[in-house]
């Protein structure tokens, strides 16, 4: 599986575009197989869990997305915007996510496992056709890209939950993802002078996440933030404190937070006599200290920076810093939690894919960065991810930050 070169999925060009969803249909197919070596591919096996979907159902839906905006000329995602009918005649039944409960998915009438692959296949096949008849044509300009860049994100989004979702059910991940996430600096400090940042984008033919939209002006006080992610070692420094039993930490997480499920430590830590071991991907490992902690819930990591007298970065002062060049400031390895609620900008409307951002305001809280798991054309200091503040399967950490 070749990883082709980094280009944005914003601004790819239909032939870079071609290339990275061959890259991303084998990438899902790999990560599906190491469910199905599991059994996993049915999904009466596969735990109900709310951060995890069956893998057969994923692998459906994925292609499904990618049929219904670019196949089928979807205007939007809402049900009655198709303007083409579906390759499988129940497909909207089986993959629509808007119209299908989440506890659903494991009750669904499903083709086996080598339909299934053979209706990505069929998908993709037609997808790659549709988009290089355009180029030949010489009609691929950004608007007429913008559901293949749609649906390549997707898809990459949707990779990375896959890859979380080994990590919960405890399956080993594909080779060359069990490497250990060091810190890449020592802890230190960088200073930021306040000044007027442009947050948002503006349309400017690449592809724009609704929620990125539109661009405006806001002063940022200045602040100091540190250069690394906090690292197992401050971490277990923190616990060892009795960090989860403080008050504020009781306060901070209540019974959706740090006490539900009671725990003494992040999620996958392990007490072993006098050290602390992790599990990854189905392996226990002992607890590497200068990696960057992960598997936080934002409770966790409000309660951190309280205990160390210094508080989460707002989104704003994160881009900052992200877009300031600064040679210090390293991100990328874990998504990283910032002390803002999930709200629209100035001027938002939702794009064709409404269930994306206006769903979850106010009930998500921002994380910006990228983690190991995400696809490098992904990765933008632009990008707005969110998540419910318990969340604590998936690939996060924290920085800390101060006036």
């Amino acid at each position: 599986m070749p990883i082709p070169s980094f280009v944005s999925f914003r601004s790819a060009n239909a032939g870079q575009l071609a290339d990275a969803l061959q890259h991303a249909r084998d990438y899902t197919l790999a990560l599906f197989d190491c469910f199905a070596q599991a059994g996993y591919d049915a999904p009466a096996r596969v735990p109900q869990l709310l951060c995890v979907n069956p893998p057969l159902w994923e692998l459906g839906h994925i292609a499904w997305f990618a049929e219904w905006f670019v196949l089928r000329h979807a205007a939007s995602s809402h049900p009655a915007d198709a303007r083409k009918g579906p390759l499988l005649r129940k497909g909207d039944d089986w993959f629509d996510a808007g119209t299908v409960p989440h506890a659903m998915r494991w009750k669904l009438d499903l083709p086996s496992t080598g339909a299934m692959k053979m209706y990505c296949h069929e998908v993709l096949d037609r997808v790659l056709d549709q988009l290089l008849n355009a180029a030949a044509d010489g009609v691929a300009h950004d608007a007429a890209l913008y559901p293949y860049r749609l649906v390549l994100a997707y898809e990459d989004m949707r990779g990375e939950a896959l890859l979380a979702a080994l990590q919960t059910l405890g399956l080993a991940a594909p080779p060359g993802l069990l490497r250990d996430e060091s810190a890449w600096v020592q802890p230190s400090e960088l200073r930021f002078a306040g000044c007027a940042v442009q947050l948002g984008s503006r349309h400017d033919g690449s592809f724009v996440f609704d929620n990125e939209l539109h661009a405006y002006e806001s002063y940022v006080p200045g602040f100091s933030m540190d250069a690394a992610l906090v690292t197992n070692a401050q971490f277990s420094d923190f616990v060892a404190d009795g960090g989860y039993h403080t008050g504020r930490s009781c306060r901070l997480g209540g019974r959706d937070g740090l006490l539900r499920p009671a725990r003494t430590a992040p999620r996958y830590w392990q007490r072993d006599g006098g050290y602390w071991r992790n599990q990854r991907f189905g392996r226990l490992c002992t607890l590497n200290g200068a990696e960057p902690v992960r598997h936080v819930s934002l409770f966790e990591a409000q309660a951190y920076c309280q205990w160390a007298e210094r508080r989460l970065p707002t989104e704003a002062e994160w881009e900052m810093a992200a877009l300031s060049g600064h040679p210090g400031f390293r991100w990328g390895r874990l998504w990283e939690w910032t002390a803002t609620p999930f709200e629209p900008y100035p001027g938002f409307a939702p794009g064709p894919w409404r269930e994306y951002s206006a769903p979850h305001f106010a009930a998500c809280q921002v994380l910006r960065g990228a983690s190991f798991a995400t696809q490098a054309r992904l990765v933008s200091p632009k990008f707005r991810h969110f998540q419910l503040p318990a969340r604590d399967d998936i690939f996060v950490g924290l920085r800390t930050c101060a006036y």
